[in-house]
């Protein structure tokens, strides 16, 4: 059985800064934990990017910017010369293939173990996450993060800024800044997690101040059309509670929008919710938009319905993740109509090997 296939707007080519984009789908910033213990990406992952070429961009996925960022064994990292190696291992494969990646770049923050990173976590204020974390021994109790002084703020922008900086050396035509789920950005914004009372917590504008400086970091470091934003309003994740996303994301939306950054990337868009519509109102840039799909499958169609949904509420770019990952193929399927693999395995997505990981196959 064989699905409908997609409308031609999906299929548009589409304008991202310098970067002519073939079609509108791609490809979403997926953890899957096949680093080394280090950081350092693997001949392993060249041969999944390779694999999934096709993507109009490949974003890739969440990289530390410094050691105390992060969050659980065998992801990946972006600030020594090891990791910019590894990196351009990947990046030469995919673009022997035709695509184009962008590089994700997060900071834990409190999601955080000193058993995966050796160092106490840091975040705005010192409030655990409120569940287990995953380590290299199994799950443990999360630990209370160290509250970050004025100097480690001033470092840690620096730190973003340079691992632009090293993203770009390693053959990325950009990087994403990652201020959502509940990671450190998120942190800092959420009032949850975010109890200081200097410049950089009380109001919206002091909450969203850390995550604006850093995005102006990295811009000036590596250019306004090689950087992105990905956010995820009133998503609650790992602890999060935003307390005012209304308010929020306005205010967000028009400090970022002076800085000029090449997109802004939305996470769990619904186009029915009104901070999405406000955001698309607002945003004067490209916008990303990654659909809301079922937890414990891939839609028949790939998500291709949602998917279009969001572009005929304004959104330019479809990011899809899982049904990237279980299609290598999916730019084909999706064009053709053809069936999807479903995920074999959820277990199989964050344990290291080639199983669950490169042998999903193509038509």
């Amino acid at each position: 059985m064989t699905n409908a296939a997609a409308s031609p707007k999906l299929f548009e080519p589409f304008a991202l800064g310098p970067l002519t984009l073939p079609h509108r789908l791609v490809m979403a910033p997926l953890t899957r934990n096949r680093a080394t213990p280090d950081g350092v990406p693997t001949p392993l992952m060249a041969t999944y990017y390779a694999q999934r070429a096709s993507a109009a961009l490949i974003i890739a996925e969440a990289s530390t910017p410094n050691a105390e960022g992060q969050t659980y064994p065998n992801i990946t990292a972006i600030h020594s010369p090891a990791h910019v190696a590894g990196w351009r291992q990947v990046t030469e494969a995919v673009r022997a293939e035709g695509g184009r990646m962008f590089l994700q770049i997060q900071h834990g923050g409190r999601v955080g173990h000193p058993d995966t990173s050796g160092l106490t976590p840091v975040a705005p204020s010192p409030i655990a996450l409120p569940e287990t974390i995953h380590t290299p021994g199994g799950r443990r109790p999360s630990v209370v993060p160290r509250e970050m002084t004025a100097e480690d703020i001033r470092n840690t922008v620096a730190d973003f800024a340079f691992a632009a900086r090293n993203a770009i050396d390693a053959g990325f035509e950009g990087v994403e800044v990652h201020s959502a789920n509940g990671h450190l950005l998120h942190q800092f914004m959420a009032q949850g997690t975010n109890r200081r009372t200097d410049g950089y917590g009380g109001s919206v504008a002091g909450r969203i101040r850390f995550a604006v400086e850093v995005v102006e970091a990295v811009v000036e470091a590596v250019g306004p059309e090689r950087v992105g934003l990905r956010v995820s309003p009133a998503y609650t994740v790992n602890g999060i509670d935003e307390g005012d996303t209304e308010e929020l994301y306005p205010a967000l939306v028009a400090a970022l929008a002076a800085h000029r950054p090449a997109y802004l990337h939305v996470v769990r868009a619904d186009p029915d919710q009104a901070v999405f519509q406000r955001i698309r109102k607002d945003w004067p840039g490209t916008l990303i938009a990654n659909p809301v799909l079922p937890a414990d499958r891939i839609p028949a169609d790939g998500g291709i319905a949602r998917a279009e949904r969001l572009l005929a509420a304004g959104a330019d770019l479809i990011a899809l993740g899982r049904p990237f990952l279980a299609n290598p193929d999916l730019v084909h399927r999706v064009r053709t109509g053809a069936p999807v693999n479903q995920v074999r395995n959820a277990y199989l997505m964050y344990v290291g090997g080639e199983t669950g990981y490169t042998d999903y196959p193509a038509l």
